[in-house]
């Protein structure tokens, strides 16, 4: 079902790097079959891609707010991402 297709870009913002945080999300997106990257940003921050079915998309949203043990998410950002080139796969970004 390609209609149901969605992409979002989302950034995670509290203790999130140090944690484990991009090898969970890794871990979650692939149970969840989606597909995307994940990396640290500069300012402690993660922010990641994320592309699959709208409910896929929504529960791997949902999962980001809790995070791998250790962590503790204060906010999340969530954008709409359009992507020319459909990404395959789940990877974590330098």
């Amino acid at each position: 079902m390609a209609d149901d297709r969605k992409a979002v870009r989302v950034r995670a913002h509290g203790k999130v790097q140090g944690v484990g945080y991009r090898i969970w999300v890794r871990s979650q997106a692939a149970s969840l079959g989606l597909a995307g990257w994940v990396r640290n940003e500069a300012d402690g921050s993660v922010t990641a891609e994320i592309a699959g079915t709208g409910e896929a998309v929504s529960t791997m949203i949902e999962r980001l707010w809790k995070g791998p043990p250790g962590a503790s998410v204060s906010g999340i950002d969530v954008e709409d991402a359009v992507s020319s080139n459909p990404v395959t796969g789940f990877r974590i970004d330098a």
